[in-house]
């Protein structure tokens, strides 16, 4: 099917363009979302009357996520999950979940925006892509832990996986001090 893209789309071209997609994909992703329209002549030229005003229009939407981009780029956000020993989460972090806490700490956006490749199944410091507009894309940091305290131990960079390990000799030792503290010790 031969469309006019009514915006910038990624991997396909730019506004104005005129171009042969799958019919599927432009019934099911960019007529509905009014990315495009159909190539014919009736829709050319009406794209050609309002060319000015959509350019217009693109340019505004661009400078407002520019300025999200600002207060976006950079920032950390933290989901607590529950995971197992190795940091293996019990479930994983989507991008409803990245967009729900993006937008719990004071920036609007959709979870179409972020582009997350593969959802997270891990605790740690993940990037995450969020893309504004069709040519800003800002770049945050997903603190996924178990804890707000493991939250913060992370984001200071100290390693989660070790843990003091006590001898048998020194649980031995505990016990004993425990029982003879107790009156529980050998009395015979």
């Amino acid at each position: 099917m031969e469309v006019i893209l009514l915006q910038r789309v990624p991997k396909l071209g730019q506004m104005g363009e005129s171009v042969r997609v799958k019919d599927g994909f432009a019934r099911n992703f960019l007529l509905p979302q009014g990315k495009a329209l159909r190539a014919t002549e009736g829709n050319m030229k009406r794209f050609a009357d309002q060319r000015a005003q959509l350019e217009a229009r693109n340019l505004e939407q661009k400078k407002e996520a520019e300025g999200v981009q600002g207060k976006l780029d950079g920032q950390t956000y933290v989901i607590i999950r529950q995971a197992g020993e190795t940091g293996q989460l019990y479930g994983s972090v989507s991008t409803r979940d990245i967009a729900d806490a993006i937008t719990a700490g004071g920036v609007s956006v959709n979870r179409n925006q972020v582009a997350l490749l593969a959802p997270i199944k891990s605790i740690g410091l993940h990037q995450v892509p969020v893309l504004l507009h069709p040519e800003v894309e800002s770049k945050v940091t997903i603190n996924v832990a178990r804890s707000p305290e493991e939250a913060d131990r992370q984001t200071r960079g100290e390693a989660l996986n070790e843990r003091e390990e006590t001898s048998m000799d020194d649980l031995g030792l505990e016990i004993g001090a425990a029982l003879a503290e107790a009156g529980g010790g050998d009395d015979r």
